[in-house]
């Protein structure tokens, strides 16, 4: 039987899934895309992270090389509104469950579309190698062609997922948060167009960027120079926490100067207490109350509070 297109999978995929709210994983690109191989040590595995957060262990996903989007349709009444979660991991593996599905627990209930992004890793963007303990810029950031892909994707198909192709934002923890401001700040295609979704516009309507890293360029107080704000930057939500031992509190700090530089709405909640990688579960410290908060802000900056688009 011939091979349906890649966007005929997704269309049907999430029709089926619409119906029954049951989330609908698709594949990111087509067969024919040649798009680079992450470098991994061996095939895709799923395991347990080191260590629990929130009394509860996590689950990790390794050696991505064929990415992929995972829907999770609104329940209720739909806003229109769509979150791409970019979970973090240090661009070395992907929290799926602390920084990605849990994302969509809390979103679907509230008319939110939730997608989730499998993106490329390892070394799929500025990250710490354990084989030579030193930091690593490689030349193709595969996870940021992967978020480009996925907004075109997903607007290519707006008025058949029900959703609203002016209001798809990203929401990112840690290295993912990283790729957020990435994806936020970047006005050209990292990858060269592979079919028709790839006309599509590739810039999020709003970002929320969580504990980031990679953005603070050491020793001064400035910002990496790969990460270029432009007068086209979406609204960002920002949150920290001060105490954070993995990723210092001056990644946020020098993306916010810049965003206000520019022009660009932003707001950002520091926190003096709360560590890094807690994702949505409860810490018993006011940092948990971080949801509640963007939930605010998207209705401030217009994003939730209207209806699905007819």
């Amino acid at each position: 039987m011939a091979r349906r297109t890649l966007t005929a999978m997704f269309c049907a995929s999430v029709i089926a899934s619409s119906a029954g709210a049951a989330p609908v994983s698709v594949p990111l690109w087509p067969n024919s895309a040649h798009i680079g191989n992450p470098r991994a040590k061996g095939p895709e595995q799923t395991g347990k992270g080191k260590s629990l957060v929130g009394g509860r262990p996590w689950t990790q996903i390794s050696n991505v090389s064929q990415p992929s989007l995972t829907i999770y349709p609104a329940q209720g009444q739909p806003t229109g509104a769509t979150v791409v979660v970019l979970p973090g991991g240090g661009y070395r593996v992907l929290a799926m469950d602390l920084e990605g599905t849990e994302v969509c627990d809390w979103l679907t209930p509230r008319g939110i579309t939730c997608v989730v992004l499998k993106c490329r890793v390892p070394a799929s963007g500025p990250w710490w190698n354990p084989d030579c303990n030193c930091r690593e810029n490689p030349k193709v950031w595969m996870a940021l062609q992967d978020a480009q892909r996925a907004l075109r994707l997903l607007r290519q198909g707006a008025e058949t997922y029900g959703i609203d192709p002016n209001r798809i934002g990203v929401l990112g923890f840690s290295a993912g948060g990283h790729l957020a401001a990435a994806v936020s700040t970047r006005t050209e295609a990292v990858y060269a167009p592979v079919d028709s979704a790839d006309a599509q516009s590739l810039r999020p309507d709003f970002a929320v960027v969580l504990y980031p890293g990679h953005l603070w360029h050491e020793p001064d107080l400035t910002l990496e120079p790969d990460i270029r704000v432009t007068p086209g930057t979406p609204p960002t939500f920002l949150l920290h926490a001060e105490d954070d031992p993995v990723d210092d509190v001056r990644h946020s700090l020098v993306y916010e100067a810049a965003l206000k530089k520019a022009g660009i709405p932003v707001e950002m909640h520091l926190y003096a207490r709360g560590g890094h990688a807690f994702g949505l579960r409860p810490t018993g410290l006011p940092i948990s109350e971080w949801p509640q908060r963007v939930e605010i802000w998207l209705a401030r900056i217009g994003v939730i509070g209207t209806q699905t688009p007819k």
